[in-house]
């Protein structure tokens, strides 16, 4: 998820495989600076910092703008700019 690597996992039938839940919010750009990120949760109005953006995400991230994120293991992704 965080590393754009595909991963295969072969294992017999009755193995468990954990899967981490993935917490997909949205938010708005309130503060744009040179290597800074700050964005508003649009339901718990928290301000924090994005750990990664998607670099096809970077072109299009604007202040103001809405963005989808994701919330995974207490690391944050930017994923996609709302229109």
């Amino acid at each position: 998820m965080f590393d754009s690597v595909k991963r295969s996992l072969v294992s017999p039938v009755d193995s468990n495989v954990e899967t981490p839940l993935i917490d997909k919010r949205n938010g708005q750009i309130i503060s744009l600076a040179e290597n800074n990120l700050q964005i508003m949760d649009l339901e718990t109005f928290e301000v924090f910092e994005p750990s990664i953006i998607d670099d096809d995400v970077k072109p299009k991230i604007k202040q103001g703008v809405e963005v989808e994120y994701w919330k995974v293991l207490d690391r944050t992704k930017v994923v996609r700019v709302k229109n």
